[in-house]
């Protein structure tokens, strides 16, 4: 199993631990909303949230290309999670890469945190901004698609 498989499945496992006394006690009005609870904390940590996760490598040259922010996160990363969720449907405007998956991404990240894995890492025109206001990513990638924007119309 993956590192950023372990969290969700501990979070299944105590729902149901949690929950299943409670069943067998016939409390289904507190068992159920609990076991709700954790499983969707539990889908929360999944990298089923975060858009699809490119390479380290092929972001950076999409990057370069479009000049859209790339994401350095993790499965699991809170912080990783907020940023995610206050980014909104404008997460698909910047290219995530999970360094769980990807060695190469890890070592970038390594590179630019004193050798810690500290993410979210943000990388805007190659300069990297570990754990921004989500508010400033957003504006980020907005302005890469409004110069986009601007270039197709050019």
């Amino acid at each position: 199993m993956t590192r950023g498989g372990s969290l969700p499945v501990v979070l299944v496992v105590c729902g149901l631990l949690g929950a299943g006394p409670l069943f067998a006690r016939g409390a289904l009005q507190v068992a159920v909303p609990l076991l709700l609870l954790f499983l969707l904390l539990a889908w929360l940590h999944t990298p089923w949230v975060f858009p699809r996760s490119t390479g380290a490598v092929e972001a950076q040259r999409r990057s370069a290309l479009d000049g859209r922010p790339i994401v350095y996160w993790r499965a699991g990363c809170k912080y990783c999670l907020r940023l995610r969720m206050r980014l909104g449907r404008e997460a698909r405007q910047v290219h995530w890469v999970d360094i769980w998956r990807d060695p190469a991404a890890a070592a970038a990240v390594r590179a630019v945190n004193d050798g810690n894995e500290t993410v979210p890492t943000v990388v805007v025109a190659g300069r990297p901004h570990v754990n921004p206001d989500p508010a400033w990513v957003r504006a980020q990638a907005a302005q890469a698609a409004a110069s986009r924007e601007r270039g197709a119309r050019a």
